[in-house]
C-alpha cells in the first residue's frame, strides 16, 4: 500500500494530498534557510502560533454571516491577518522597546496562542455544530481535502517559491552579512520584511497539512539538514527545497497508507530521519566523517612522531605507532628502521629543524602560523626559501642508528 502511495495509485485524495504537501514543503524548505541562515529560527514558531486566533475568529465570522465556518480560503485569511498582527507586535517589541528579540518572540508566541485556545474553547461551546474538526489547525489534518483546497494550498507554495525566486540574491545577501547589504545600497528592513512575510505566507498555507505546531519544524528541519552536504548557500537553498518535498510527499504517502495516522507529524518524523541521516552520513559535516577524519589524524601524528623517533635513534614504546611504521614498511617488527623508514625519518627532523629556524625569523611570521606539526614545508615555503633556510641552519643530518 506505502508503495502505491509513494507512486500516486492510492486514489484522487491521496494524491491531491501528496502533490500539496510536495510543493509546501519545497517551498517551507527554501524559505526556511534564509531564515536559518539569518539566525532567527525562532520567529516562525512566533508566526505560527499567532495563527491560531485568526483562524477561529475567521471560522466565528463566517458562522456569523450564515457561511461555511470551515472553508480553507476564509480560514486561511483570517491566519494571515493573525499572523501579520503577531510579526508587526513582534517587531515593534524589538524595535521600540528594550526587550531581546527572543524575549520578544516568546511574548508574542504565549498571548497570541493563548488567545487562540480561548477562542477555540469558546467555539466549542458554542454549539453551531460546524465546528469539528478546527482543531485540525493544530496538528494538521488532511482528512476530506477538497480540490479547491488542494489548488489553495499548491497556489500558495508556487508563488512563494517564485518570489524566491525574484528575490535570491538580496535575501541571500542579508541573511549572511546584513551590514555588508546595507553598505551595497539594499534595503535590510525591508528584505528582512520579505522574509517575515514569506515565513507567513508558508506558515498560513501549511496549516491544513502540518498545523501551527509542526509547521516551524517543516521550515528549520529540511535548511539544517541541507547545510550538512554543502557549504555554498545556492545549493543549501536548492538541498532544502528538496528535503523538505521529500519528507512532505513521503510523510503524506505514509499518512494515506495508513488512515489512523496524522500527516502533519509523520511529515515531521520524515524530516527528522533525514536530518539524522544526514548527521551520520553526510561527506564533510557528519558524525561518521568526523570520525574518520579524527582518525586519520590520529594515525598521522603517530607516524610523524614515530619518524621523529626514529631519527633521534628513540625507542618506540606506543603499539599503534610502531604498527602504522610497520605497515608503511617504515620499520622493522623491532623498531629498526628499513631503508625508506631512515630517509623519511631523515626528512621529517631536516624539516623540523626548518620549522624552528620559520618560527624565530619574524619575517616568516605568516608562513610560521601555518606550522601544525603536520603540514610540509614544501606546501608553505618555495624551493628557493627552503634553500636558503638550509644554507643558514648547514647541512642534513644523518638519522642515529
Amino acid at each position: 500500500m506505502l508503495f502505491d502511495a509513494l507512486l500516486v495509485q492510492l486514489g484522487y485524495n491521496a494524491t491531491l494530498v501528496s502533490i500539496g504537501a510536495a510543493l509546501l514543503g519545497g517551498a517551507a524548505g527554501i524559505t526556511g534557510t534564509f531564515l536559518f541562515l539569518r539566525k532567527r529560527a525562532l520567529v516562525s514558531d512566533a508566526v505560527s502560533h499567532a495563527t491560531l486566533p485568526g483562524v477561529c475568529l475567521a471560522f466565528l465570522l463566517m458562522v456569523s454571516l450564515g457561511g461555511d465556518g470551515r472553508n480553507l480560503t476564509g480560514l486561511l485569511l483570517g491566519s494571515a491577518v493573525s499572523a501579520a498582527a503577531g510579526l508587526w507586535c513582534m517587531n515593534w517589541l524589538t524595535q521600540r522597546t528594550r526587550l531581546a528579540e527572543d524575549a520578544a518572540i516568546g511574548a508574542v508566541l504565549s498571548v497570541f496562542f493563548g488567545f487562540g485556545v480561548v477562542l477555540l474553547t469558546v467555539i466549542q461551546t458554542l454549539g453551531v455544530g460546524r465546528q469539528a474538526g478546527l482543531e485540525g489547525f493544530l496538528l494538521g489534518s488532511t482528512a476530506g481535502m477538497l480540490f479547491a483546497d488542494a489548488l489553495v494550498i499548491a497556489a500558495g507554495g508556487t508563488a512563494t517559491l517564485f518570489v524566491i525566486l525574484l528575490a535570491r540574491r538580496a535575501l541571500t545577501l542579508v541573511a549572511f552579512d546584513p551590514d555588508f547589504a546595507q553598505t551595497q545600497g539594499l534595503p535590510v528592513g525591508r528584505i528582512d520584511m520579505l522574509m517575515m512575510g514569506l515565513v507567513m505566507a508558508v506558515t498560513v498555507v501549511g496549516l491544513k497539512i502540518v498545523g501551527l505546531i509542526l509547521i516551524v519544524a517543516l521550515l528549520i528541519i529540511p535548511a539544517v539538514t541541507a547545510r550538512f552536504w554543502s557549504e555554498r548557500s545556492e545549493q543549501v537553498v536548492a538541498l532544502a527545497g528538496l528535503f523538505g518535498a521529500g519528507a512532505a510527499y513521503v510523510g503524506a504517502a505514509l499518512s494515506a497508507s495508513a488512515p489512523n495516522l496524522p500527516t502533519g507529524p509523520l511529515i515531521v518524523l520524515v524530516s527528522f530521519a533525514f536530518f539524522a541521516l544526514s548527521l551520520i552520513c553526510a561527506p564533510q559535516r557528519g558524525v561518521l566523517a568526523a570520525v574518520v577524519q579524527r582518525r586519520r589524524f590520529q594515525r598521522r601524528v603517530h607516524l610523524r612522531q614515530g619518524l621523529l623517533a626514529l631519527a633521534q635513534n628513540q625507542p618506540i614504546y606506543e603499539a599503534l605507532t610502531l604498527r602504522l611504521l610497520r605497515q608503511a614498511g617504515l620499520a622493522r617488527a623491532d623498531g629498526v628502521a628499513t631503508d625508506a623508514g631512515k630517509a623519511r625519518a631523515a626528512k621529517a627532523l631536516r624539516d623540523e629543524k626548518r620549522w624552528e629556524f620559520v618560527r624565530r625569523d619574524p619575517a616568516n611570521e605568516t608562513a610560521a602560523a601555518l606550522y601544525d606539526g603536520l603540514r610540509a614545508i614544501e606546501t608553505v615555503l618555495t624551493a628557493d626559501q627552503i634553500a636558503e633556510i638550509d644554507r643558514q641552519i648547514g647541512g642534513p643530518q644523518e638519522v642515529l642508528l
